[in-house]
Order: C-alpha cells, then structure tokens, then sequence
C-alpha cells in the first residue's frame, strides 16, 4: 500500500516536493485549529453541532488541494494569457463590490455569486492576476526595460488602478501587493529612478483611497490605537493573553481559552491561537514553513532559466509569505490591527481556492524545468531510435 502511494505521488504530484510538503502540513494545521477556534461559536450560532464549520472548511482545504493540483499540470506560460483576462474582470468586479457590494464590518469586499449563494473577493482574483501579468510584462520587455512609453506606463497604469480600487475597501491588501509590485519590478531589472515614480503612484491612490474610500478613518484610528502606550485594545488584549497562556508547549490542541474572547479568533487572529494551544514550538514551526515557501521560492529565481517563471515565483512566494509575516505581526502586537488571513490556515471561503491556485502556479513553475529535461530524453531516445 504505501509504495503504491508512493508510485502515485511520483507521477501524479510533479514540481517541488517541498512546496507540496509546505502546503499539506498548513492545510492540515488549518483544519485542526480552525475546529477549535470555531467550536463554541459553532455550538452558539448552529444548536450545539460544533463540526458545522470543521466539515464546511475541510472540504475547501481539500477543494483547495485540488484547485493547486489542476493548476500545476498547466504548463506555467498558459498563466500570462489568463493573467490579462483575469485583469480585465477583475477591474469591474472590485467596482462593483466598492459601490454595491455586501457590506462586513463597513467594508463592502464581498460578491455574492448567484446559484451557490456563496460570497468572494475580488481583491483575490485581482491580487494573482495583477502578480502574474506584471510578471509577464517585466519578462517580455526586458530588452526595452527603460522605455517609459512601452514598458513602464502599461504597468503603472495597471498597479494603479488595481491597487487604487483595492484600497477603497481594503487598505492593508493595496499596501502589500503594491510592495509585490515594486519587488518584481526591482528584480525586473527596472531603473530605481521608475521605481520612484511608482512611489509617487503609491501615493496617489493611497490619497484617493482615504478620501473617497470606506477604510480611510479606520487605518488611521489604528494606527493611533497601536501608538498609544497608555491604551491596548480589546482584541489586542485579548490575544496577547491567549499567548502569554499558551507558554512553551501550549495547552493542548482544543484547549484554547481566547476563542472565546477573540474575535475572528478563526481568521484574523488564528496564529493567537495556534500559539495558545501549541506553544511557541507550534508557533515556530508555522513561521518556519512559510520561510521555506520563501526560500524555495528564491531558489527558483535562482535557478530559473528565462526571466518569467523566476519573476512569477518570485512575485506569488513573496506576496504569500509577507501577508502571513504581517498576520503573525499583528497577533503577537508588532504591528496595528489589518484584517489580514494567515494564507491557507485562517478559515476561509474562495480565498483558499486562491491561494490554492497560488501554489498551483508556483508548482507548475517548479514543474517546468522537470519537463524539459524529460523532453530532452525523449528527444535523445528517439534520435539514437533514427540512427539505429
């Protein structure tokens, strides 16, 4: 049996056996604190059945799962035309949820997607799109890097009005993809003088986003709450308590007290709990994978042979690991309160199926040099096939 699961894992599952590692072990942690983090408000809101969101969110991991095993048998260059499609749907749906969309916590993010009643952001979809196209662009004019008209201006027309439209209902999303954008452009090769004329594009959307978007008095309030010594708000409170009582080893899986207490102890402060109930070992370990995701996503920017898939490695490994770098920030109270997911652990709806596709597309990159060396020993069988 366990050959036979290892015979299938070789030929089903290609790509860096790493990355695949990394994200089963964080799907598998998802499962197990979401149940705990979501039991008392399942037994309260759903008459005492406590696996009503254990069972929901285990079959979008593995939803999840199957959205990054699709993704990593496409070949990689298939994503940069997809990219530009997924663009220009993506810009009328963060419109549309800007000005009509479901309204949580005065931010309207949320789409409903009609039939299967089932809510999404296109922040999301924006988010891999605007990733993957930029790295596309970056690598096709690489020749012609320093031309504003040709090369420049298509992309910071594109990071402006993506970003611009995110931060109109979700600032710490805009603020960290822009930061993925002037990466991939800085490893793109791109003039540091052009850089600073992305700053100033930064500048100009987060100006508009506070003026006519819905998060402006939000992130400022805070910002100001985080610099005020003299006063630690409730979540904040809240979660340092449930870590100082977790200590060394935790509690115990299921024992968390701050549950109770937290809100979105499920999503945005799910690394609160994690540390509650696993220690500081379980919460070192989670911050380990995603420096491995980083690291294997470097190494493929090293490795890589053309200038897309280690831009498009780059870009997707980077954005990933820095929003869970800010999630776990802000839970042991480095920084202000974001709203931020830990990606692939806090419980979610299409944002796994996302983050799926994320290390589906990073897979598929890894995938890459696999199948040309394949090919290449096909190609020699059947020349020395000729000869004979």
């Amino acid at each position: 049996m366990t050959e036979k699961i290892r015979l299938w894992t070789q030929e089903n599952l290609k790509g860096d056996p790493v990355i695949w590692g990394v994200m089963f072990a964080l799907g598998l942690i998802s499962i197990f604190v979401v149940y705990s983090a979501t039991s008392t408000l399942a037994h309260r809101n759903h008459f005492g059945n406590t696996e009503y969101y254990l069972i929901r969110h285990t079959i979008l991991v593995f939803l999840s799962f199957f959205t990054a095993y699709l993704a990593h048998k496409v070949d990689f260059r298939y994503f940069s035309l997809l990219s530009k499609l997924a663009l220009w749907i993506s810009v009328p749906l963060l419109l549309y949820a800007w000005l009509f969309g479901n309204t949580i916590n005065d931010a309207s993010r949320w789409i409903t997607i009609p039939l299967i009643n089932q809510s999404f952001q296109p922040s999301d979809l924006a988010k891999v799109a605007l990733i993957v196209a930029l790295a596309s662009m970056l690598s096709k004019r690489q020749q012609k890097i320093e031309n504003v008209k040709v090369t420049l201006l298509p992309i910071l027309i594109w990071i402006f009005i993506v970003c611009s439209l995110i931060a109109m209902t979700n600032m710490s999303t805009a603020i960290l993809l822009f930061l993925t954008c002037m990466l991939l452009m800085f490893i793109g090769r791109v003039p540091v003088k052009y850089l600073a004329m992305l700053v100033l594009i930064g500048a100009i959307a987060g100006t508009a986003a506070f003026t006519v978007g819905q998060r402006g008095e939000t992130v400022i309030s805070r910002v100001e709450a985080f610099l005020d010594d003299d006063h630690i708000g409730y979540q904040e409170k809240h979660a340092k308590l449930a870590i100082a009582s977790g200590g060394t080893i935790g509690k115990g899986p299921g024992k968390s007290d701050g549950r109770n207490f937290l809100p979105s102890a499920y999503a945005d402060f799910i690394y609160a709990i994690i540390l509650e109930e696993y220690g500081v070992i379980g919460g070192v370990a989670v911050l380990i994978l995603y420096l491995v995701l980083l690291v294997r996503g470097m190494r493929m920017v090293s490795n890589s042979e053309k200038a897309y898939e280690g831009l498009l490695s780059a870009g997707i490994s980077f954005s990933l690991v820095l929003q869970a770098m800010v999630n776990m920030g802000v839970a042991v109270g480095l920084g202000p309160v974001t709203g931020l997911p830990l990606p692939f652990v806090s419980m979610g709806g299409t944002s796994l199926l996302f983050t799926g596709l994320a290390f589906g597309i990073m897979l598929s990159v890894s995938r890459g040099p696999q199948v040309a060396l394949n090919e290449g020993k096909v190609k020699q069988g059947n020349n020395f096939a000729k000869a004979a």
